[in-house]
């Protein structure tokens, strides 16, 4: 047992967590002749090492997981969950959900080809939740961080929100309140080739170029902030808003994450320093969905696809179930870290 621990805790602190890049980039840094042990020695290090570190295990988690998507098609998808019914359905769509895009923004326009074709208003609800708050990266990106047991948690919570949402959708009969061009849209039926290795191989290399373009930007803004964090925000100011003394810390947290737009890749760096200096586990990781579901500019988008009073259930539901995670993480923090 002794032996699958250290084991464990190897692969997690030096692969996952790539804790022999931090020690490099210090000494190399100490060699140059600047003090890692100052604040803007610590802020530097932590900028290279983070910013490396995210874009390594993006590029080669997007690489696997665009694989998996090369078997998932909109047309395949859209027959998969047409295959389901009731709170089956939306179970599928939160667990297909996982291999999709990875922000909301690129989520919208799946969901609106879905309720296009005819599927559920509920069950592509609860694709469009999981899609940007649960994916597979999010689950290795938060082992590397916050060991395994947060990671599942999270994973398994974002997926109760995304049925629920869905279902509950489903159950108060909203399907007016979807813009009259997609209910009355169709989707053509396409037939999909078969890809064979090399051309899935091909796919996937392109959806990691294609997302590292995209997420670059707010990778370097969101490690920054979180160096920022890290090093020049008082531990006791943290912990004053964040922290344990603070009941509202949920809240804040969570709203705070809305008006930001980035992706699970940008908030990890600000989410690891908020933790480092003393915030709560929830409050981390309700700051955590509310930036990946709730994004201002997501919900400007989707306004496009619903009307009004959709949108403000949407954003209720989900605001909701962030919110009571968070408090529920929070109370059992000191069984997972």
């Amino acid at each position: 047992m002794k032996i699958i621990k250290i084991g464990w805790d190897f692969f997690q602190n030096e692969i996952l967590g790539m804790q022999w890049l931090n020690r490099l980039i210090g000494n190399l840094l100490d060699t140059c002749g600047l003090d890692t042990n100052d604040k803007i020695g610590r802020s530097i290090q932590f900028f290279f090492y983070d910013t490396i570190k995210i874009m390594v295990l993006l590029g080669v988690l997007i690489l696997l997981i665009s694989y998996i998507q090369s078997y998932f098609p909109p047309e395949r998808t859209k027959k998969i969950l047409g295959r389901f019914h009731g709170i089956r359905a939306n179970i599928i769509a939160a667990l297909l959900g996982t291999v999709t895009p990875f922000c909301s923004c690129s989520s919208i326009p799946l969901f609106i080809g879905f309720t296009s074709a005819g599927l559920p208003l509920g069950v592509t609800f609860s694709f469009l939740i999981s899609s940007p708050m649960v994916d597979l990266g999010s689950l290795v990106l938060l082992m590397s961080i916050f060991g395994w047991k947060v990671a599942i948690t999270y994973v398994i919570f974002g997926l109760i929100i995304a049925v629920a949402g869905g279902t509950l959708i489903q159950k108060w009969h909203l399907d007016n309140y979807v813009e009259e061009f997609i209910r009355n849209g169709s989707s053509i039926d396409v037939i999909q080739e078969e890809l064979h290795f090399k051309d899935r191989i091909k796919y996937a290399w392109g959806q990691v170029v294609s997302t590292a373009k995209k997420v670059f930007l707010y990778v370097l803004v969101g490690v920054a902030i979180g160096a920022f964090i890290h090093n020049w925000i008082p531990e006791n100011f943290i912990v004053g808003v964040l922290g344990t003394g603070n009941p509202l810390g949920v809240i804040i947290a969570t709203v705070a994450g809305i008006p930001m737009y980035a992706d699970i890749f940008g908030t990890i760096p600000i989410a690891e320093a908020l933790l480092a200096k003393g915030a709560q586990l929830g409050v981390v990781l309700s700051f955590m969905m509310g930036v990946t579901t709730l994004s201002l500019p997501s919900m400007i988008m989707l306004r496009k696809a619903v009307k009004s009073k959709l949108l403000v259930i949407f954003i209720a539901i989900c605001t909701t179930g962030i919110i009571l995670v968070g408090y529920f993480f929070n109370a059992i923090q000191y069984l997972l870290v």
